[in-house]
């Protein structure tokens, strides 16, 4: 199984990467959510990945970290009827800390806002994934809080939190709060990241 890949980003779209490592060129679907972090092309370029194979296909999936790989592979392989495209339309609409909150919380208004995703599926992945990523013992949330925070009590969620009491929808408080994590970068507070995503 290919667990990751590193090359020379030759393309990018919203939804597609194509990585050029020694001459053969790799088109790799991605999410919304890792195609903002990518460099610029011709930059090097490394994706955690997940090839998912079918009878007529083989499709290689890359994220910008393991834990957003693992969490689709998560969604896909035990929640019934979220394949990989759904899947990678939820990680596209959701960062992985909003995502594993509302989950947790078992918030399916924000799930089911989610492009292919119906009150059904919202309800489906709370049911199934919920013991996964809200025990304490779970395996998804142990990898996620190896920094000894709480999926649902990181700055990210925290910043989404307040600007949704400003009044912004959930979907774009989490947009504006990933493109103030990407200008602040990684160790940064909530009040940084709620100005940064005002201003």
């Amino acid at each position: 199984m290919i667990t990751s890949i590193q090359g020379i980003l030759a393309e990018a779209t919203p939804l597609r990467a194509v990585i050029d490592v020694n001459g053969l060129s790799y088109e790799v679907n991605v999410p919304l959510t890792t195609a903002e972090r990518l460099p610029r092309s011709g930059s090097v370029v490394r994706l955690h990945t997940l090839v998912v194979y079918r009878e007529d296909s083989q499709t290689l999936y890359g994220f910008a970290t393991a834990e957003d790989r693992d969490f689709f592979r998560l969604m896909i392989d035990n929640v019934t009827g979220v394949g990989p495209k759904v899947a990678l339309s939820i990680m596209s609409r959701l960062s992985l800390p909003l995502l594993v909150a509302a989950i947790r919380a078992g918030d399916v208004a924000v799930l089911a806002k989610c492009p292919g995703i119906g009150k059904k599926t919202a309800e489906r992945l709370v049911v199934e994934l919920r013991a996964r990523v809200g025990s304490p013992g779970g395996a998804l949330h142990a990898r996620l809080a190896a920094d000894g925070s709480q999926p649902a009590r990181t700055p990210h969620a925290d910043a989404v939190a307040a600007l949704v009491a400003l009044g912004y929808r959930v979907n774009d408080a989490d947009e504006a709060v990933r493109r103030a994590s990407l200008a602040l970068g990684a160790a940064v507070s909530t009040e940084a990241l709620v100005k940064k995503a005002l201003g």
